[in-house]
C-alpha cells in the first residue's frame, strides 16, 4: 500500500512538472524562432524536431480510439448512419469495393459477411442472443474503443450451438436473467461485428439466415420493463476523406484528429495504468485525461508540430505494415498479439490503421502482401499464382473454419 501511495505521489508530482515543461517549451520554441544569435537556428529545429517527435508518439497511442470514433460515425451516430446505437447493421452480401466503400471499413473478406453494430452500455447493459448455426462458421468480436477484440461469442470461443450474453459497461450494479452470461466490458461503447461464413452466391441465403438471427437488445427491454430513456448523441462528425477507409486519418482539419482524441479517450478511458504511467507525458501537447484539447489554448509552435503529426500518422504507419510482423516468401507474417496488442502501440496502431478490428490469432490469421515473389507491387492489371511448395499442417484450420483469398 505504501509503494501505491508512493507512486502515485510521484506520477502527481511527474505531471506538475510535465504541465511546466509544456509552457516552457513553447515559450522556448517560440523565443528561438525570433532570436538571431548563433546557434539558435539549430536549437529551434531541435525543438521543433522534439515536439514532432512526441506528437507522433502521442498519435500513435491515439490511432486506435480515434478509427473506432470515426467508424462509430459511419454505422451509428453519424449524419448518415446505418442504424440507431444498439442495433446492428446487417451488410448480407458478398463484400465488394461498393461495399467496402460504403461501411468506411477496409481489407474485408470475400467469404464472410458482416454486421456493424455499435453498443452504448452508459445506461444498461445488452443482450446478445446468437444462433444454433448447425454447423457453420460464424463468430461474433467483440472489441472496445480502444480497438482490443477482449472477447467472442461464436467460433472457438463459444462453438456455434447458440447462446445468450450480456454485454456489461464499466460501472454497472445489478442482476442478470437466469441463463444469461455475463461479458464485462473495459470501454462504455464497444462495436460487435458479426462474422458468418459464406461460400459463393449459392450459399448466400443460409449465411443471410444466420446473420439475422444474431440479435441485440437492451436489457429493460429483454426483461418486459421500460427502456431507460433515449439519448441525444451529439457527437462532432469527422470530417475525412471519403475516398478511403477512415481508419487512415486523412482528415481535412488535421487538428480534428486531437479533437475526437481527447473526446473519445475522455469518454472510454484507457486502462488505469495508462493514466498513469503513459498519459502525462501528453501534457507537453496540452492533452491532459479529464480535460477537453482546445486548440486555442496550445501555442502555435507546439500546434504546428501537431498539425503536421496527424498528417503523417495514416500515411506513415500504413508505409510501415511491412515492418509489422516478418516476411516470408512476399508474404508479411503477422506478429502474436494481432487484436490484443497491450503496450505495443505501434503495432497497434498499424492494425488499426490498415485492418482495423483484426481478429486476434485465436479465431482468424491474417497473412498481407503487398508486393509479389520478385518484389514488385501488386497491381491488378496484372496475374498471379500463389504456389504451395510443401504440406502446411501446422496451420490446419479448425472446422468449420476455413481458407479464404481476398484482394
Amino acid at each position: 500500500m505504501t509503494d501505491l501511495r508512493a507512486k502515485a505521489f510521484s506520477l502527481s508530482r511527474r505531471g506538475r512538472i510535465a504541465g511546466a515543461l509544456s509552457a516552457s517549451v513553447a515559450a522556448h520554441a517560440d523565443e528561438l524562432a525570433h532570436q538571431d544569435a548563433p546557434g539558435s537556428a539549430e536549437a529551434a529545429g531541435g525543438a521543433a524536431n522534439w515536439v514532432l517527435s512526441l506528437a507522433l508518439q502521442a498519435a500513435t497511442y491515439a490511432v486506435p480510439i480515434v478509427a473506432m470514433y470515426n467508424l462509430r460515425a459511419t454505422t451509428a451516430v453519424g449524419p448518415n448512419a446505418k442504424v440507431p446505437p444498439n442495433e446492428i447493421w446487417r451488410v448480407d452480401n458478398i463484400a465488394s469495393p461498393e461495399i467496402a466503400a460504403e461501411a468506411g471499413y477496409v481489407t474485408p473478406n470475400v467469404n464472410v459477411i458482416y454486421g456493424f453494430g455499435f453498443l452504448d452500455l452508459h445506461e444498461e447493459p445488452v443482450i446478445l442472443v446468437v444462433p444454433d448455426s448447425n454447423g457453420r462458421y460464424y463468430m461474433v468480436q467483440i472489441v472496445d474503443m480502444w480497438t482490443n477484440a477482449f472477447a467472442y461469442v461464436g467460433g472457438v470461443a463459444t462453438g456455434y450451438q447458440g447462446g445468450i450474453y450480456a454485454l456489461v459497461g464499466p460501472g454497472w450494479r445489478g442482476d442478470l436473467p437466469v441463463g444469461v452470461t455475463r461479458i464485462d466490458c473495459p470501454t462504455h461503447w464497444v462495436e460487435i461485428q458479426p462474422r458468418v461464413h459464406v461460400k459463393d452466391q449459392s450459399d448466400l441465403p443460409g449465411a443471410r439466415d444466420v446473420l439475422h438471427a444474431i440479435k441485440v437488445t437492451g436489457l429493460a427491454k429483454y426483461t418486459g420493463r421500460p427502456p431507460p430513456d433515449a439519448v441525444t448523441y451529439r457527437y462532432d462528425a469527422p470530417k475525412i476523406n471519403t475516398k478511403v477507409a477512415s481508419s487512415q486519418m486523412q482528415f481535412v482539419d488535421p487538428l480534428q484528429f486531437w479533437e475526437i482524441f481527447s473526446s473519445a479517450m475522455n469518454e472510454n478511458p484507457p486502462p488505469e495504468e495508462e493514466i498513469d504511467l503513459v498519459l502525462p507525458q501528453f501534457k507537453y501537447l496540452g492533452i491532459e485525461f479529464g480535460k477537453p484539447w482546445k486548440r486555442e489554448d496550445v501555442s502555435a509552435p507546439i500546434l504546428q508540430q501537431m498539425t503536421l503529426a496527424a498528417k503523417a500518422i495514416g500515411p506513415t504507419l500504413m508505409s510501415l505494415l511491412p515492418a509489422l510482423g516478418h516476411p516470408a516468401n512476399a508474404w508479411i507474417i503477422p506478429p502474436p498479439n494481432v487484436g490484443l496488442a497491450g503496450a505495443d502501440y505501434p503495432s497497434r496502431a498499424i492494425v488499426a490503421v490498415f485492418g482495423l478490428t483484426a481478429n486476434t490469432p485465436q479465431e482468424a490469421i491474417y497473412y498481407t502482401a503487398v508486393t509479389d515473389g520478385a518484389g514488385q507491387p501488386l497491381t491488378g492489371a496484372k496475374r498471379y499464382a500463389m504456389t504451395f511448395q510443401e504440406r502446411t499442417p501446422c496451420i490446419k484450420t479448425i472446422p468449420p473454419g476455413f481458407w479464404s483469398l481476398s484482394a
